[in-house]
């Protein structure tokens, strides 16, 4: 079955957008205003961006930037990282054909595109050019940890930290006594109480 891969008229000002995207603030609703006069695109082609980023996942139907949005606000390795997310997303059916197709070569791009989109030479075309240059502006290689790895890093960095509650605290001595007193059997009630008198001096 044929999918929808998107596509623009024009590629040359996508480098633009993602400059300005990345020191513009996060916009109440990424706009055809928004887009001429925050981003400075004001030509009739430039309008399809705004599409454009909703199938990345950057802006939701209503043209509000999503969580994605910010991350293509941090330094310029994670934007581009965020950016290829974002690719990824948008031509998911060609991804899933082959994971390496942003590594390939323009032709072989365009014969996955047709394959999975169905689409004739000229469509076929506009699809791969605009898929290549996007590619240009992200980044594929840089994987996140798994858990499994991060799980490692975690238990390395707490063996190499010192204990936080095991630090001397100064000496403590604490003694015991254990008195054993042997009471004569024919004693009166005078005697047991001299007896127990004279302990209780002694270490009281």
């Amino acid at each position: 079955m044929a999918v929808l891969l998107p596509y623009l008229a024009s590629n040359k000002n996508l480098p633009v957008l993602f400059e300005k995207i990345g020191s513009a603030k996060i916009p109440d609703a990424f706009n055809h205003e928004f887009l001429q006069t925050t981003i400075g695109l004001k030509g009739s082609n430039d309008r399809s961006m705004i599409s454009l980023l909703r199938y990345m996942g950057f802006i939701d139907q209503s043209n509000v930037p999503t969580p994605a949005y910010r991350l293509l606000k941090g330094e310029k390795e994670a934007r581009r990282i965020a950016w290829g997310e974002g690719v990824i997303r948008a031509y998911r059916p060609v991804f899933d054909a082959d994971e390496d197709v942003y590594k390939h070569a323009p032709e072989k791009v365009k014969g996955l595109i047709a394959q999975v989109a169905g689409t004739d030479d000229d469509a076929t075309a506009r699809i791969a050019s605009t898929f290549l240059a996007l590619v240009k502006l992200g980044e594929f290689s840089a994987k996140a940890l798994t858990e499994e790895e991060a799980h490692e890093e975690d238990e390395e960095a707490t063996e190499e930290e010192p204990p936080k509650n095991n630090k001397p605290k100064g000496l403590r001595t604490e003694f015991q006594y254990v008195i054993q007193v042997q009471l004569p059997s024919n004693g009166t009630e005078e005697t047991y109480l001299n007896i127990f008198n004279a302990i209780r001096k002694t270490f009281v």
